[in-house]
């Protein structure tokens, strides 16, 4: 007999659950509870939308009740289906993907809404039967929606669950046409011949010498991406396979490539041993296979040598206007570059100390070869950042440095990711923007330099064009960093669409929650759709950012020509409550 506390229903019950949530943890527990808290958040929208409602959201489950099973299981479908989008760009063993378990059973509902019972259990194995980023279902629930849910199911066979006494049939849930397992996906091909260059590496026997074995890796991955008849995968989406095994095929697929070059660097005194070879991807056959003992002092050469190889046994025609190798110009004192490539990788840390370190190398490199561009290009980000970081001077700077970078070696790279980013905050948008194509005309195959393009025209009145670019980068870079998901809700946000412009960026957040614009445009886009509570939540991550951060320190940093595009900007961020001032505020943070 039932009570009026207690009552048995017949229910759909979703049960989810993070697959390595522990170890994820470990390894970042910042990021990782952001990842949780979106994926929580995809759940919650698809569970309403689709007519259930959340029991409990203990640790990092998820368990809901819907009155319909096609509900539960459509629910379930999309929840997969954006959770996937939130991984998107980041390496595999980063992401948070979730297992789903859905039954049909009698369950005991107590007079607060929570439930209990068999039903609930059952849920529960068949979500820890389900692969990462799967849903499992039992044999009730596929009858229950057979010909009303857009789905295949394939039959598992009947699974013996802890603590239930019958054998439950068990059927794998896929959308239509999504046949093949998370992961094994390949990207196709492009129509001509495609490479990555996997981390070289280090032999030296010294763990501080990984950063000359990253830099030689870096530079012929810049030197290849100069042609235009190579697709060249960009080092972040390479790098992600440093110290890990991983088959050529599986890297060749995973990346959307017919070639790898892979290597090692040994650093000996002032000599070295560099090894590299090109391998198919489809016969996992050597192309071409080279060892070279040499003085530090020929590093160039021996770089400039792999790139022609890779040139001659892939067949690549080189035209007049084809950047090349031979058309660098570098410095003759080893030192020197190796005071750049420390540099870089202090840079790259993206931290107030490692841009304090990495100036500290550059400024050494240009003592020691005061015409070397790589140098002062280098230097020219760091003073860039310390402008981002409050220095009122270093802007100037920073514009002295690449401009001089430029005269040295008007062909270097890395003088307009420094000159578009540079010219951008001085309000100089047509230079901004020129500078910005430019590096795509010389590295073609550099995806950054299309992320760089990207990020440039937001600023410059011209956001329609920046999902086209992103697109290109994102094909270039697999593993793309988060801001190029960012660049496109940036620009969604400025063509009005702002409910788009809220699910891309959450998805950055996902990535790197420790972004801050990624949090102040989020507080825009809910303050302009009139949602005050979100806008708040997103407005209190800004502060945990920069407690100092006001209406002030938009105006500093957002640098828009149109002015209807920061009306817009400030506009929103005033109604999810932004003050004008703040005392004590560092303004100069970067929006990009």
């Amino acid at each position: 007999m039932q009570t009026p506390e207690l009552r048995s229903r017949l229910l759909a019950i979703l049960a989810a659950d993070a697959a390595g949530y522990s170890r994820l943890m470990s390894l970042d527990e910042r990021a990782t509870v952001a990842a949780l808290d979106a994926a929580r958040a995809v759940f919650r929208e698809h569970i309403a939308l689709h007519g259930g409602r959340v029991i409990d959201t203990a640790g990092d489950s998820v368990l809901a009740v819907f009155d319909s099973a096609a509900g539960a299981v459509t629910a379930a479908l999309a929840a997969q289906h954006d959770l996937a989008g939130l991984a998107t760009g980041l390496p595999e063993d980063r992401c948070l993907h979730f297992r789903i378990g859905v039954h049909l059973g009698d369950v005991i509902e107590k007079a607060d809404g929570t439930v209990y019972g068999d039903g609930v259990n059952i849920a529960a194995r068949l979500q820890g039967l389900a692969e990462p980023g799967g849903i499992t279902l039992s044999d009730s629930i596929r009858h229950a929606v057979k010909g009303k849910v857009a789905a295949s199911f394939e039959d598992q066979g009947e699974q013996t669950v802890k603590n239930i006494a019958d054998p439950v049939r068990a059927y794998r849930a896929r959308p239509p046409g999504d046949a093949p397992s998370l992961g094994e996906i390949a990207l196709p091909l492009p129509d001509k011949p495609s490479i990555a260059v996997l981390p070289f590496t280090n032999m030296s026997g010294d763990l501080e010498q990984g950063y000359f074995a990253d830099g030689i890796s870096e530079d012929i991955i810049t030197e290849i991406s100069r042609i235009p008849a190579l697709f060249v995968i960009a080092r972040n989406s390479t790098f992600t396979y440093k110290s890990k095994a991983a088959k050529i095929q599986d890297i060749c697929r995973d990346l959307g490539v017919r070639y790898v070059l892979e290597g090692s660097v040994r650093k000996s005194g002032q000599r070295m041993r560099v090894t590299a070879q090109l391998i198919d991807g489809d016969t996992g056959g050597h192309l071409w296979a080279e060892r070279y003992d040499r003085e530090l002092a020929d590093i160039f050469a021996v770089q400039d040598d792999i790139t022609e190889q890779i040139v001659h046994a892939l067949e690549i025609r080189l035209t007049e206007t084809t950047g090349t190798a031979t058309s660098r110009l570098e410095t003759e004192n080893p030192q020197a570059y190796d005071c750049v490539l420390r540099g870089r990788e202090q840079f790259r840390l993206f931290t107030k100390e490692g841009n304090a370190a990495a100036r500290l190398h550059y400024d050494k490199a240009i003592e020691l070869d005061p015409g070397y561009a790589q140098a002062h290009a280098g230097l020219a980000l760091t003073c860039l950042h310390d402008w981002f970081a409050g220095s009122s001077g270093a802007l100037e700077r920073a514009f002295e440095l690449a401009q001089l970078a430029k005269r040295l070696d008007p062909g270097l790279p890395l003088v307009y990711e420094a000159l578009s980013s540079v010219l951008l905050f001085k309000r100089q948008h047509d230079e901004a923007v020129a500078a910005a194509r430019r590096w795509t005309e010389i590295e073609p195959s550099n995806a950054e330099a299309y992320g760089n393009l990207a990020g440039v025209l937001n600023f410059a009145g011209q956001p329609e064009r920046v999902a086209e670019l992103i697109d290109k980068a994102k094909r270039l870079n697999p593993f793309h960093p988060f801001y190029y998901t960012l660049y496109v809700g940036h620009a969604c946000f400025l063509m009005g669409r702002f409910k788009d412009a809220v699910q891309l960026i959450k998805r950055s957040i996902a990535h790197n929650p420790e972004s801050l614009p990624s949090h102040f445009f989020l507080a825009a886009c809910h303050g302009q759709l009139g949602e005050q509570t979100l806008a708040q939540e997103a407005l209190a991550e800004v502060w945990r950012l920069s407690p100092a951060f006001s209406m002030a320190s938009v105006r500093a940093i957002a640098a828009y020509r149109r002015a209807a595009d920061l009306d817009l900007l400030t506009e929103g961020l005033r109604m999810a409550g932004l003050p004008e001032e703040a005392p004590g505020a560092s303004p100069n943070q970067s929006p990009r």
